[in-house]
């Protein structure tokens, strides 16, 4: 088939997890035979060289410069208080991306249009119909600011991600409505739809995220020290998971295990519990694009997010490391993981240290998480054995 596959990032680095999902559907995609042109956004830091590496998979790769601003995001936000449109879709329109929707549709004729998130949705109808069009739904967006809602003290910034979050549903409902297949992540986003989440009577089919475990081999460490925390510190449900636990549970941790550092990487923005802290062990690092060295000096990976929505790739990653992994219910959402055997969940600062505690003390709980998380990424999150569902979607 001739598949437009439009993105609302350019899928590579391989550095968070909605490029992850893109690019391995897009390479599987590819793989099986069908003739995929890529439309996406590009930013500033974004590379020519991943551009081109994506080419030896796409039959063309087109992009569309997305340019933000704190003036643009204000007026953004003004604007959306004033109308049905949320802010998270507003933000992202761009009658560039629109013309060049437009533009392709009308010099090929493709028989599919793949829209990868949300936020490409609106552009999948934008040009001439293709036979079949798909959305994969990463997550259910209208959870993340629910959920922030929850834990907002400031009654107005409260009052306004409630907003956010109705005007989503009710976005997202519609947008549903419109496409002939939807692909969900997880069953808890999609039965968050309810009837929604049906085509034609049956539920909409679940393909999880995957990654590459060959790509990603166990890591090997001899004096580990570090735990640690991967996720930029741009998207609120990570920061926020990070204050909390560097507020309420590293103390404890830090008193009990002298020589552990908590180590946080990625994306940082300045503000509180985002920087580095000698006296208290905390290092944040920022952006590294090659994680490795870090990685190798890690005795535990941490999932403190207590609001967001989806799967978290982070936790696939560090069982390809063959990381212990500590967290919260919400943080393992998706992943199938089983407490005590894949990895252990605490929903409490105390409980969460003292699991935590335990992996860094017990060296046999560590290694067993480890072999069992490795064993598990390598069974059930191999993209080249799970995304063999989207046969069905794209038969």
């Amino acid at each position: 088939m001739r598949i437009l596959f439009l993105s609302q990032l350019l899928p590579l680095p391989l550095d968070a997890g909605p490029k992850i999902r893109a690019y391995y559907v897009l390479r599987y995609l590819a793989d099986a035979g069908h003739a995929v042109t890529l439309l996406c956004f590009v930013r500033p830091g974004d590379r020519a060289e991943d551009v081109k590496t994506l080419g030896r998979y796409c039959t063309a790769v087109e992009t569309v410069p997305l340019v933000r601003s704190r003036w643009k995001d204000a007026r953004d936000g003004v604007a959306s208080l004033v109308s049905s449109t949320p802010f998270l879709i507003r933000r992202d329109r761009a009658p560039a991306m629109d013309c060049r929707r437009q533009e392709l549709g009308r010099r090929h004729a493709f028989d599919a249009v793949h829209a990868d998130q949300l936020w490409m949705a609106p552009y999948a109808h934008a040009g001439t119909e293709a036979g079949l069009t798909v959305l994969d739904q990463h997550n259910a967006v209208f959870k993340v600011p629910a959920r922030l809602a929850e834990h907002q003290a400031n009654p107005v910034l409260r009052s306004l991600l409630r907003r956010e979050a109705a005007k989503l549903a009710t976005f997202e409902r519609q947008v549903l409505a419109t496409f002939n297949r939807v692909v969900w992540v997880t069953a808890e986003d999609r039965d968050a739809f309810g009837p929604q989440g049906t085509r034609g009577g049956a539920p909409d089919p679940i393909i999880p995220i995957a990654v590459d475990p060959q790509a990603r081999p166990r890591m090997h460490r001899e004096h580990p020290f570090r735990v640690t925390f991967l996720g930029g510190l741009h998207w609120p449900p990570n920061a926020e998971g990070v204050r909390w636990f560097t507020d309420e549970i590293w103390p404890a941790v830090a008193r009990a295990v002298p020589g552990a550092v908590f180590t946080v990487i990625g994306k940082a923005p300045l503000g509180r519990a985002h920087r580095s802290d000698a006296t208290s062990r905390v290092e944040v690092t920022g952006y590294v694009s090659d994680v490795d060295r870090y990685i190798a000096e890690t005795a535990a990976f941490v999932v403190p997010l207590k609001t967001g929505a989806g799967m978290r790739v982070k936790i696939l990653d560090a069982w390809c490391w063959g990381l212990p992994v500590i967290s919260t219910t919400l943080g393992s959402e998706g992943s199938g993981g089983e407490d005590g055997e894949h990895l252990l969940l605490a929903d409490t600062p105390t409980h969460f240290a003292e699991q935590l505690i335990r992996v860094l003390q017990d060296p046999g709980l560590a290694r067993r998480l480890s072999d069992n998380g490795r064993a598990m990424v390598e069974q059930k999150y191999d993209w080249r054995e799970v995304y063999r569902a989207w046969d069905e979607i794209y038969h």
